[in-house]
């Protein structure tokens, strides 16, 4: 990898569905090739994103890049490098995670916890037909790690944490799930200091999936950490994404990228901060917020280079 210009990002950290895969969850070759360029520049690129690493990985694997890349997933639970290297690692506590089976008793048809670990088991649910009728698609590509467990409390009897729960529903059904989780009142009062809560919602497909993570567990604490490790500077950081669990990534990095897809109210929190919008993801708009932060840092530099030389 060549040393990196003054100016430059240091990390991109880039959100996977809705930024870099397309509706039809394909990561095209415009967005390969501004990846592996922004590498090939000399920038870190970080993978971050909500879904489990074993999944996400298999999208990012042909990439082709080098197995020290590190791939943030589940929200922000877990960060390990694609050659399977941990580098950190946020559970559920089994005492919550048994509190929110209760507290959520009402959503239990749509209550998923995962744990980390690969194959069967790894998804755990009550009923797994229930489920497939309020997320088909993402039950189909989870079959083979989704087990139904009766009644769901039985999962955490051998001590092991989760890493996360979520429900999922219409944007009506989780705007109730999330009244019930944010409610004044016990037992809810308590739980609201035990985790941390990140909403990624589809109005057009009126769907909305609420992640219910350890406390102060998020994509933007992760790479918070990450950045901290390496000696990097948020200023010197780059994120891109397109809903509401990259929120606290897009507010934490020098320079953030919201993408033209994002709901409402991402995109109000972009024009509020000063954020840049980049085009649909169905459009490569990633790729090409890429690609002109690459040529601006680069003009940049040469100009810069240009003035000392005059001086």
């Amino acid at each position: 990898m060549p040393p990196r210009q003054p100016g430059s990002p240091r990390i991109l950290a880039c959100d996977l569905d809705g930024t870099l895969l397309n509706g039809k969850g394909i990561l095209t070759e415009a967005t390969a090739a501004a990846l592996r360029k922004a590498v090939a520049s000399g920038v870190e690129v970080v993978f971050a994103t909500g879904r489990r690493h074993s999944f996400a990985w298999t999208m990012l694997a042909p990439l082709g890049l080098d197995p020290e890349t590190v791939l943030i997933s589940s929200n922000g639970a877990i960060t390990r490098t694609f050659g399977g290297r941990s580098i950190d690692r946020i559970g559920l506590p089994v005492a919550t995670a048994l509190q929110l089976c209760r507290n959520l008793n009402d959503f239990r048809n749509s209550l998923v916890f995962t744990f980390d670990r690969t194959g069967p088991g790894a998804l755990v649910v009550e009923n797994i037909q229930a489920l497939q009728t309020r997320l088909s698609r993402w039950v189909e590509a989870n079959l083979h790690e989704l087990e139904a467990v009766l009644p769901l409390e039985r999962a955490f009897s051998g001590g092991e944490e989760p890493i996360q729960a979520m429900i999922c529903g219409t944007l009506v059904e989780m705007n109730q799930g999330l009244a019930v989780l944010e409610a004044e009142t016990e037992p809810a009062e308590n739980l609201r200091k035990i985790i941390s809560i990140h909403r990624t919602e589809y109005p057009v497909r009126d769907l909305s999936i609420v992640d219910l993570m350890p406390h102060g567990c998020s994509k933007g604490s992760a790479l918070a950490r990450l950045a901290a490790q390496r000696g990097v500077d948020a200023a010197e950081i780059v994120a891109i994404g397109d809903n509401m669990n990259d929120a606290e990534m897009l507010a934490y990095a020098g320079r953030a990228v919201v993408m033209e897809n994002s709901p409402a109210e991402l995109l109000d929190m972009a024009a509020a901060n000063g954020w840049s919008i980049a085009g649909s993801n169905e459009f490569d708009g990633a790729a090409q917020a890429i690609l002109r932060i690459l040529n601006e840092d680069s003009r940049a530099d040469r100009e810069k280079a240009t003035a000392a030389l005059a001086e």
